[in-house]
């Protein structure tokens, strides 16, 4: 269930001061969502901001929660009982502020958003500091905080513009920092922080031409006013005044333009992804990345982080990434989707694929689909492929699940999505490689009924191999394996046990071109070098001289080969 905010004491900081301002920041963000997402135009006029801050906190929130409850279980296991009357806050400041931001980091979305996340972080840093390394008292401590936040903001930006959310935090933190110097108590400091990021916002249209021209004031920014309002609700009882329509003032000879309206030069995609590396690597990747494109903004710290960058090049970005650690929730989304998702407009037809690596989700992000990368042995859930299928943002969606066991996953999100008026067609694609087929043939033009159909049919018309690296020994259709062995599968049956990739591929290639084939596609995983392709593609090309192949690069967590017989 929500948390139901209660207001604390003016000069108290605990868990449950924190607790109450997530659950009204949350609510504060739902229902300013709309109306931040419509003034949205800077970095890019996608009308999303309201989204992605309402999002993130969202994240938040529920990892707070967790960490709640999980405190109210373990108090309840410790005490022997069912029930534990009264246990409401088992949970310590450090606790609480520590797994705030921890939820919004994993959740952050956008460049607001992962601005947010470093936000709550640098007051993470502040308040979960343990008790004897506080120097000061809750007035003082929280404008160390809100300080500390606006710091680590600005430092997490590649290139800070101001006139933007981090314009806004820097004025939040002064005005708190003078409060607190006049010996304001905890809820002192947060009203001067609330009404300090108020002033500051209602003068971004002056600081930043993009916002100027569409007279209104930063998305970004407005989203923060009503985090810090929030705050000071939680410290005071007192709800913060309804705030006025979020336009900045435009001058006589102009009218607030519509901010989906501005210009669309610019970086194609924006990539999103956590990253497990050290700080060397990361400072590495920023440095990269900062050459591929542009909002660059990276966050985090103690081994995990969350970058965001807006490229032209979606696959160069996670690549960067590979190489600097581990990437993971990888989020690729093209702009002009977003755009036209915020004039209100819905594309016709969209197509949503499922694929087991990054060089894939490239590859079908620049076909025009929208990609939810597959991690092996972590499938994703129905909530991921519903997001997927709300982000094509169109009337109709293909929805290619790329494996049988996704399938029962896809048919609820597709349930689901129809229930808010999306027509979806699940094509039981079981392999990456139908996948392409599939996506090869899709006419957006078309029928709907046509175009699934006509999709269908080219999955169904691709046989599918793969070849896999034995663990263990093992009994399989082919014979018994020893580990280490190369397996060769067809349609998901080991077909062949062979010692080395190149020859197993080359029997596997036999047995499946045996029928007849007219394209031959390879899926090379990313530790396969670029002299087996040439060798299977002669191979191809000696034995069946009408059959062509076209070669792809998986990218990493992609399987060591994928073929495709159609």
């Amino acid at each position: 269930m929500p948390h139901e905010a209660q207001p604390q004491p003016a000069d108290e900081l605990d868990a449950e001061a924190v607790r109450t301002w997530s659950s009204l920041a949350l609510a504060a963000l739902g229902r300013a969502r709309d109306d931040i997402d419509a003034i949205n135009v800077y970095p890019v006029a996608d009308a999303d901001t309201g989204t992605n801050l309402y999002l993130t906190a969202e994240s938040a929130d529920r990892a707070l929660t967790e960490t709640f409850d999980n405190a109210a279980r373990a108090a309840r296991s410790g005490n022997g009982t069912a029930e534990v009357t009264g246990a409401t806050e088992p949970t310590s400041l450090s606790e609480a502020v520590r797994a705030w931001a921890h939820g919004a980091l994993v959740g952050a979305r956008g460049n607001s958003g992962t601005i947010l996340a470093q936000l709550l972080r640098g007051v993470a840093d502040v308040l979960g500091a343990e008790p004897e390394g506080r120097q000061t008292g809750p007035g003082g401590l929280l404008a160390h905080a809100l300080t500390r936040a606006a710091e680590e903001a600005y430092a997490a930006v590649a290139h800070p513009v101001e006139g933007t959310m981090l314009t806004v935090a820097g004025a939040a933190a002064r005005a708190g920092e003078a409060a607190s110097a006049a010996a304001g108590t905890a809820a002192d400091v947060a009203r001067a922080a609330y009404d300090g990021a108020r002033a500051a916002l209602a003068e971004t249209p002056g600081q930043l031409a993009a916002l100027g021209r569409a007279g209104v004031v930063d998305a970004g920014g407005c989203g923060l006013v009503a985090v810090l309002g929030a705050l000071w609700q939680a410290l005071s009882g007192q709800e913060p005044a309804a705030e006025a329509p979020a336009r900045g003032a435009a001058t006589p000879a102009t009218q607030p333009a519509d901010p989906c309206e501005q210009d669309e030069d610019g970086p194609a995609y924006e990539v999103i992804y956590l990253l497990e590396a050290s700080e060397t690597a990361v400072a590495e990747l920023r440095a990269h990345l900062d050459g591929l494109g542009d909002s660059l903004v990276v966050v985090g710290g103690d081994g995990l982080w969350n970058v965001h960058v807006h490229v032209d090049d979606p696959g160069a970005a996670v690549e960067a990434g590979v190489v600097a650690g581990r990437p993971y929730r990888i989020r690729i989304t093209h702009f002009g989707d977003e755009r036209r998702r915020g004039r209100g407009e819905r594309a016709q037809r969209a197509v949503v694929a499922v694929v087991p690596g990054e060089g894939l989700a490239g590859l079908c992000a620049e076909a025009g689909a929208t990609p939810v990368l597959v991690r092996p042995g972590e499938a994703p859930a129905t909530a991921e492929l519903l997001d997927a299928v709300r982000r094509a943002h169109a009337r109709e969606v293909v929805l290619l699940p790329g494996g049988t066991e996704l399938r029962a996953a896809a048919a609820t999100a597709a349930e689901q999505a129809r229930a808010e008026g999306v027509r979806v067609a699940v094509i039981p694609t079981r392999s990456a490689v139908q996948g392409l087929a599939a996506l090869a043939v899709h006419d957006p033009d078309g029928s709907f009924d046509e175009d699934v159909v006509a999709m269908t049919a080219a999955a169904g018309a691709t046989r599918y191999g793969e070849l896999a690296v034995a663990e263990r020994q093992s009994f399989t259709s082919a014979g018994i394996c020893q580990a280490g062995d190369v397996l060769g599968l067809i349609d998901g049956d080991v077909a062949v046990i062979g010692a080395g990739l190149p020859e197993t591929a080359e029997a596997v290639l036999d047995r499946m071109l045996g029928s007849g084939g007219e394209l031959v596609t390879l899926v090379l995983g990313p530790d396969v070098p670029d002299a087996v392709a040439e060798r299977l593609e002669a191979y191809v090309q000696s034995g069946h001289l009408a059959v062509d192949t076209v070669t792809y690069r998986g990218g990493r967590y992609s399987a060591p080969l994928l073929i495709g017989v159609e």
